[in-house]
C-alpha cells in the first residue's frame, strides 16, 4: 500500500515515514502544498496523511483542490491543532479522518486501514479470491489455509490486484503502486514479480491474467 504523507517537519516526516515503511507501506514524503497538489494529479495513493499548516498552498488548499477534481482518495489530517471548529470544517470540506498529534503509530496504522477498508465492496476485513485469502487487519495472504510468504514488493503488488479484485489494473498504476519516489521504477521489474507471484499461485484456484494493451487482473481461475 502507498501513502503520501504532506507534512513540513523535516524531523517528524522522517520518524513518521521510517516507522510506516518498518510496517511495509510505501511512503512518499513532500513538504509543501504546492508539490503536494502536482504529485496528487500525477500519482495515485491509498491513503493521503495531510498537515494543515505547510508551506505554499495550506493543507486545507490541497484537500479542496482535490475534491474540486472529485479525487476520493482518502485523506487523513495530521496536526497540532486541537481544535473542534477546524475538525468539523476539515471534515466539512473533504476529509476523511482527523488525527492530533502527537501520533502513536499503532492508533495511526489502524485509522489507515480502516480508511483502505471503505473501499472495499462490502467493507469487509477479509478479501477472498477462491482459496486465495487477504487479511486487512494484518496485511497477510494465506493459501488454502496456510501463510502466503511474500518479500515486500511482491506484497505491495498482490495487495494492488486483490484490493481490486474482479478489474483490471494497468502495469503504470503497479509500478506506482510498489515505487516510491526515492526509487527507479522499473516496468520490466512488475513483468517480473508478476511472474514470480504465479509461480506461487499455480495451484491456487486464483491466478493473474494479462490483458494486453490494458493491465493485469486477479480472478478466479478457469473451472474453480
Amino acid at each position: 500500500m502507498k501513502l503520501l504523507l504532506i507534512e513540513d517537519n523535516a524531523e517528524l516526516a522522517h520518524w513518521l515515514a521510517s516507522l510506516l515503511r518498518a510496517q511495509d507501506f510505501v511512503v512518499d514524503h513532500v513538504e509543501d502544498g504546492d508539490a503536494a497538489d502536482r504529485l496528487l494529479q500525477q500519482q495515485r495513493y491509498d491513503v493521503v496523511l495531510l498537515d494543515l499548516n505547510i508551506p505554499q498552498l495550506s493543507g486545507k488548499g490541497v484537500l479542496r483542490r482535490l475534491r474540486e477534481r472529485r479525487d476520493d482518495v482518502p485523506v487523513m489530517i495530521l496536526t497540532a491543532a486541537d481544535s473542534l471548529d477546524q475538525k468539523v470544517l476539515c471534515l466539512e470540506i473533504g476529509a476523511d479522518d482527523y488525527l492530533v498529534k502527537p501520533v502513536e503509530v499503532r492508533e495511526l496504522v489502524a485509522r489507515i486501514k480502516v480508511l483502505i477498508r471503505r473501499q472495499v465492496p462490502g467493507k469487509a476485513n477479509d478479501i477472498v479470491c477462491g482459496d486465495l485469502r487477504y487479511d486487512l487487519r494484518t496485511r497477510q495472504f494465506t493459501l488454502a489455509g496456510d501463510e502466503l510468504a511474500l518479500p515486500p514488493r511482491e506484497r505491495s503488488l498482490l495487495e494492488t490486484l486483490v484490493l481490486k479484485a474482479g478489474s483490471t489494473v494497468s502495469k503504470q498504476a503497479l509500478v506506482d503502486s510498489i515505487f516510491g519516489l526515492d526509487d527507479e521504477p522499473s516496468a520490466d521489474a512488475v513483468e517480473l514479480y508478476i511472474h514470480r507471484l504465479r509461480k506461487k499461485l499455480e495451484a491456487s484456484q486464483a491466478t493473474i491474467i494479462t490483458l494486453r494493451g490494458v493491465g493485469y487482473l486477479l480472478r478466479l481461475r478457469d473451472g474453480a
